[in-house]
């Protein structure tokens, strides 16, 4: 802001605005009262604002559908220095009606480009929101008389005002512009005295603020007028009690004027409404000023400067300033005219037609201002988003600054809730720790959070061991630009968090719209829950080491991507892998060496004769069996029967929990994302066809069944064929000679078996991550083709 002031600017001593006409309307009876102009052809009072500059004229009242004036024609008694480049302001523009938009036609554009060319701005920044704050005050306070609407209106505007901060900034301000806003103060005066209309003296005084920006021109026009109301106000409220007032008043014989409340009413509610529309117009013009100079660290675009020219700024400025002419002359007029004025109906549909001239035009700056304020918001969360993966990519000593970027706390606030104690903690909590971030939505399954409550607990359970040096944070992830954040969702988060042993953040506000943006581009979330792994210096090790977790636990750690691949070289297809704790007597029946078969499906009566023949047959071959039922993925309400009706008739075991049920198949997907993504073609990898057959056998309804002995040797096949097989148990009894040879004879059999044509569906979720173009058949080796399916399956 420079620092000129507008105190020592010259000024003509021949200015009429030097003398105060309002001492000659106030010094005299109603007898010397100014009068309204008479037509001496018709002798119907003309409204001074309507007046023409030639006075042998006669104008028009301001109709409804042409709120654009006659005339352009600069005031006869124009008293600022004139800039040469507006000497064409004598054209005069035709008369026109019909006109219900800003500035379209030819000769509205002309008239946009006289307005224009009053403005030469000098550069001069001034902040005029402390003193748009002091005019709202005084408008709202200075009412003389209000409806019981507008009452209520004025006491909201009040209460709304004493709730914000005071402006220090209001004594800077004025000491630039309070000489300004006195000279136009008395320019209004002098041109409502000297009967100009409201366009010829809306352009003198954007003439004689020609230097100053939109925003400023605005706020010290309506300055000058709320000076003028609030006088008027405060000698209306206090003329009854104050003697000083009340002399004064009953020179200005206002005792009578406000013994009229009945016509004062309506006038002044549409004088109130008027002035709310011009402080909302004034706040937008000043937040335009705001766009364009406050985000200045966001480079203003091309197509932001081009979206800010379509909002019209200096059309607003000009109807908002024509506003307050209007509102100042019907003040004015009220004392100088009396009676006649406060019966004059016109000026008040005046009035409501420029409130709702304004009101189109606040509708259309603030559309605008939205659009600007995307584009800011934009721009600012590409900067942000950019800086962010710049940031990844640099080596750092802790992991301090990434997480303080990725979970960004407000006024000092804690950013971190401890899940185990129930208490706000700080980020310094996770220094120089390998940090899993787990990202999900707030629909976090129940059965996710129950699986990973058990592996968190359990390897806190040895806090020296190396693997037990991660630490857990959860970051939901609510994008509220794209749904808002509701009572709902806050108790829904709660509840997730309450349930957590680990780390969360306070609030999801805490996440920056572009850490959204890198969890979805960069880490690529989608739907499904996945751990990002950052290392001791904040470096990502890994973008999901979800799968890892769900197939090994703790013991990948530090579940880097070399880990993984480290884990699956050490790995063979054996029953430990496929069930891993699903049941604790898996380990046992291993222990003891006895064959152990794993079974799914849903027809309860192919369970009782797959089950009845199995054991008939262990029985004949004195091969010790158990059985195990694995249901399918989801457990709904027939699995929950079907392990109710085995256990009731004594058919095998089931898994307790339907819990782990879900696990067992879950692991199982999470097993073919993450061997899918190692370095071995899927038609050679015989343990990925093994996990791709077996979920195949989930994406049918049909029976299935997986059959070993202990570690060592195992086999596999659909329901059909295996009941088949058991029940032709006497062609291939000789085959089997002890526990040894039973599983490898069940296998040949499946396989003479086997018929060339199948069809073998693999169902997997669209939001379970990395899905590879190319999957092979696990039957044939032949690529599969890709469908999308949509599934609703209610019992």
């Amino acid at each position: 802001m420079t620092s000129i002031n507008p105190l020592n600017e010259k000024v003509s001593m021949n200015n009429p605005m030097t003398t105060n006409p309002m001492n000659n309307m106030s010094s005299g009876s109603a007898a010397n009262r100014m009068h309204p102009i008479s037509n001496p052809t018709t002798g119907h009072h003309i409204n001074p604002l309507n007046a023409q500059i030639n006075p042998h004229s006669v104008v028009e009242p301001v109709s409804h559908h042409d709120m654009i004036p006659a005339s352009v024609v600069p005031a006869a008694h124009h008293t600022a220095p004139i800039n040469p480049r507006t000497s064409n302001l004598a054209a005069r523009l035709p008369h026109r009606r019909g006109d219900h938009h800003m500035f379209l036609t030819s000769d509205d554009n002309a008239m946009m480009k006289h307005i224009e060319e009053t403005h030469i701005p000098d550069g001069r920044d001034f902040d005029v929101k402390p003193l748009v704050h002091i005019i709202e005050d005084i408008v709202h306070r200075a009412t003389p008389i209000a409806g019981h609407v507008h009452e209520a209106k004025v006491q909201a505007h009040l209460e709304a005002l004493e709730e914000k901060a005071p402006h220090s900034g209001l004594t800077d301000i004025l000491n630039y512009l309070a000489y300004p806003i006195h000279r136009i103060s008395m320019e209004l005066i002098s041109k409502c005295a000297n009967k100009e209309d409201a366009h010829s003296t809306t352009m003198s005084l954007l003439h004689s603020l020609t230097t100053y920006a939109w925003d400023t021109k605005v706020a010290i026009t309506f300055a000058a007028f709320a000076q003028q109301y609030g006088q008027f106000g405060l000698l209306a409220h206090q003329y009854t009690t104050d003697p000083l007032a009340k002399s004064v008043a009953i020179i200005m014989e206002l005792p009578e004027i406000m013994s009229r409340q009945d016509v004062l009413k309506h006038k002044f509610d549409a004088i109130h409404d008027l002035i709310d529309k011009m402080l909302d117009v004034t706040k937008c013009i000043i937040e335009f000023r705001d766009v364009q100079t406050s985000h200045s660290q966001h480079v203003i675009t091309q197509e932001l400067e081009m979206l800010i020219n379509t909002a019209h700024i200096s059309t607003a400025a000009y109807w908002t300033m024509r506003a307050a002419v209007m509102c100042a002359a019907m003040i004015l007029n009220l004392i100088a005219i009396g009676h006649e004025q406060i019966s004059s109906t016109s000026e008040s549909w005046e009035l409501s037609s420029l409130t709702h001239k304004l009101a189109n035009i606040l509708d259309h700056l603030k559309k605008v201002l939205n659009l600007c304020h995307q584009k800011i918001e934009e721009k600012r969360q590409h900067d942000a988003f950019e800086a962010l993966l710049r940031l990844l990519r640099t080596p750092h000593i802790d992991n301090m600054k990434i997480l303080s970027i990725l979970i960004h706390s407000k006024d000092d606030q804690l950013p971190l809730f401890d899940g185990t104690h129930k208490r706000r903690v700080s980020l310094d909590v996770l220094r120089r720790k390998h940090v899993l971030l787990l990202i999900s939505d707030l629909d976090i399954a129940p059965e996710e959070l129950f699986i990973l409550h058990h592996m968190y607990t359990e390897s806190k359970m040895q806090p020296n061991r190396p693997e037990s040096n991660y630490e857990v944070v959860w970051i939901p992830v609510v994008d509220k630009r794209l749904t808002p954040w509701t009572e709902a969702k806050q108790m829904k988060f709660e509840e997730g968090q309450a349930s957590m042993p680990w780390y969360s953040v306070a609030h999801p506000s805490m996440i920056d719209p572009a850490v959204i943006r890198c969890i979805k581009e960069v880490w690529g979330f989608k739907k499904k829950p996945q751990l990002v792994v950052l290392d001791p210096q904040g470096k990502e090790a890994n973008n999901n080491a979800y799968h890892m977790l769900w197939i090994w636990g703790s013991l990948a750690f530090p579940f880097t991507k070399a880990r993984e691949t480290a884990l699956w070289k050490e790995q063979s297809w054996n029953i430990e892998l496929l069930a891993d704790s699903i049941d604790q007597n898996i380990f046992t029946w291993i222990s003891e060496g006895k064959c152990i078969c794993l079974y799914g499906g849903e027809d309860i009566e192919w369970i009782r004769s797959f089950t009845s023949s199995t054991r008939a047959v262990a029985n004949a071959a004195r091969v010790p069996l158990e059985m195990l039922y694995v249901g399918k993925k989801n457990p709904k309400e027939r699995v929950r029967k079907n392990s109710s009706i085995i256990q009731m008739e004594n058919l095998s075991h089931v898994v307790q929990d339907q819990t782990l049920i879900w696990f067992f198949w879950e692991r199982l997907e999470s097993m073919w994302h993450s061997r899918t993504q190692q370095d071995i073609p899927g038609e050679t990898d015989p343990i990925l066809q093994e996990i791709v057959t077996i979920l195949s056998y989930e994406g049918s309804d049909l029976g299935w069944a997986v059959f070993s002995r202990g570690l060592a040797e195992m086999t596999r096949g659909k329901g059909d064929l295996i009941v088949q097989v058991m029940k032709g148990f006497d062609r291939w009894r000789n085959e089997v000679s002890d526990i040894t040879t039973f599983v490898p004879a069940l296998d040949r059999q499946l396989r003479d078996l086997h018929s060339p044509h199948h069809c073998t569906r693999l169902i997997l979720p669209s939001t379970s991550g990395h899905i590879p173009e190319r999957v092979v058949c696990a039957e044939c080796g032949r690529p599969m083709e890709k469908f999308i399916m949509y599934r609703c399956c209610i019992e």
